[in-house]
């Protein structure tokens, strides 16, 4: 079951790049054919999903912005932290 946390989970990975955008947007669209939505939070996490399923048509995207606001919805805060490489 799709649920705000998972959601939150994916894009976190996504973010962090533990998966590609490719991985995210196959799983949003499996997601969206295959899997059931908590019903408490059914809108947001059918719109989030939806859209996030678009991720890899250029007219869509998926901007730090997109992802930032979809975290919101959730009752996420996005926080980068910068660290030097070398």
């Amino acid at each position: 079951m799709t649920t705000r946390e998972v959601l939150a989970s994916r894009l976190r990975d996504y973010l962090q790049h533990r998966i590609t955008r490719a991985t995210l947007v196959d799983w949003a669209e499996r997601a969206m054919m295959d899997e059931e939505f908590d019903d408490r939070d059914l809108d947001t996490i059918r719109d989030i999903t939806s859209r996030l399923g678009l991720g890899d048509v250029r007219e869509f995207g998926l901007t730090w912005e997109d992802c930032e606001a979809y975290l919101s919805r959730l009752g996420y805060r996005a926080k980068v932290d910068v660290v030097q490489t070398s």
